[in-house]
């Protein structure tokens, strides 16, 4: 029986160890810990510097998707920006509004115009001191305020922006309206508005204040979460540059110019090549900032062949136009704006009218085409003479053979000439005079009656 005790009693303590050792393991799955929010996730920085721009916004799409691919918790967004495009900044803004991860704005400069707007459409706004964020105009292409239409709905988008996450939208406001009248943040009525680190935190449109990286963490509750940052990679920032609307003219201005200039000069040399290259930089860029296609590329090669077939079996004019309107056309299908990408091409344009002008002017040309070009001028001081100028016969007087009416024959001595009078009808029999010659025009006056012999 003793022992059947013992044995009984070692089930109890078996049993007893199990459950405190299983009680053990619950609690300490659900007791809070400091880390237990952040052990095993990952925080996703992705920078928003330069200028806001479509070139951007691809760069933030692929950065959020592969986000979203590596499992991360969190996006930081590090706005350093002065502004930009609106409408780049507008499918920026989804991009973040819709995003399936939670997006926090921390910006580590500036956040105007349009980073401002950016910043908005995050779940949290993080600043670090002495930062700013706001002067948020739309201003039109030649650097002056927006007209009424657009500015009125830029002020409803900021407003909106605002209340996304319970903002004061008067700040918004007062960010793209300088009639709002806020003294006490140097933004009285004239200014807008532009909020300091700690003025964006006193009035709502900043959460925290963080001075680094830590900070920010320990204030999304993600202390020793695992950090990645998105690298902007060199094809990336090349089509950042090229879809830069200042870029663009110039991109188009050099390609038209150097293949222009191309056409003067034998062979191809330095102006083919940068001509070539700057529209195949333009291309590229928008291909790969998304904007353009492959057919662009087929279209642009088609154009140039029309306009090839046009130059050396010279027509009616279809092949050219056929030729230019395929280049402008695939200009227009890779561009992210058909506006500016029409003023990019008149810009282009008229340099290299005037371009070329000049240097036909100043050079001649000396190009490829010499063999299909008539170059050659018939001048009288190379020795070409089209009709012998009779300039020795000025003064005489004659008889004029028929009537002039006006144009007749007239007797010079022993000569029959024919001459055209200077006036109207000159009858026959009449004494007639030259008064000027050009070429094998003999212009003659009638002499009056009391001059005639």
């Amino acid at each position: 029986m003793e022992g059947g005790d013992h044995l009984q009693k070692g089930n109890i303590r078996t049993v007893f160890y199990s459950f405190l050792i299983a009680l053990s393991f619950v609690l300490s799955v659900f007791q809070p810990s400091a880390y237990s929010n952040s052990e095993g996730q990952e925080v996703f920085y992705i920078p928003v510097e330069q200028e806001v721009e479509r070139g951007l916004g691809a760069f933030l799409e692929r950065g959020i998707e592969t986000a979203v691919e590596s499992g991360a918790d969190h996006i930081v967004l590090e706005i350093n920006t002065p502004g930009g495009l609106v409408d780049a900044a507008g499918e920026i803004a989804s991009l973040v509004r819709n995003s399936p991860l939670p997006i926090t704005a921390y910006v580590v400069h500036e956040a105007m115009s349009a980073g401002a707007y950016i910043a908005l459409n995050a779940d949290d706004i993080v600043m670090k001191p002495g930062t700013q964020m706001g002067s948020a105009q739309v201003i039109d292409g030649s650097g002056t305020a927006a007209e009424d239409k657009m500015h009125s709905s830029w002020l409803a988008t900021m407003e909106n922006s605002a209340e996304l996450n319970d903002r004061d939208p008067i700040y918004a406001r007062a960010m793209a309206d300088s009639t709002v009248d806020l003294p006490k943040y140097r933004a009285g009525e004239g200014n807008l508005l532009t909020l300091k680190a700690g003025e964006a935190f006193e009035v709502g449109y900043a959460e925290a204040i963080a001075e680094d990286r830590k900070e920010l963490l320990e204030y999304l509750g993600l202390e020793g979460a695992e950090e990645r940052e998105m690298e902007v990679t060199f094809a990336e920032q090349l089509a950042r540059f090229v879809t830069n609307p200042v870029v663009i003219p110039i991109l188009l201005s050099i390609g038209s110019i150097g293949l222009v200039l191309e056409l003067y000069s034998p062979g191809f040399g330095v102006p083919g090549i940068m001509g070539a290259s700057s529209l195949i930089l333009y291309f590229a860029g928008h291909l790969i900032a998304g904007f353009a296609g492959w057919e662009t590329f087929i279209l642009f090669a088609l154009g140039i062949v029309l306009l090839g077939i046009e130059i050396l079996v010279p027509g009616f004019g279809i092949f050219g136009l056929l030729g230019a309107g395929s280049l402008i056309g695939s200009m227009v299908l890779a561009s992210f704006s058909t506006v500016n990408i029409i003023i990019s091409i008149m810009i282009a344009a008229v340099l290299t009218i005037i371009v070329s002008i000049l240097f036909f002017k100043y050079v001649g040309y000396r190009g490829p085409l010499k063999h299909v070009v008539l170059t050659d001028s018939t001048k009288s001081e190379l020795g070409y003479v089209s009709s012998e100028t009779r300039s020795e016969l000025v003064g005489q007087v004659g008889t004029v053979l028929t009537p002039l009416r006006p144009a007749g024959a007239a007797l010079f001595g022993e000569e029959r000439l024919d001459v055209v009078s200077e006036g109207g009808y000159i009858e026959q029999g009449k004494k007639v005079k030259v008064v000027s010659t050009s070429g094998s025009r003999i212009v003659v006056r009638e002499v009056k009656d009391e001059q005639n012999d």
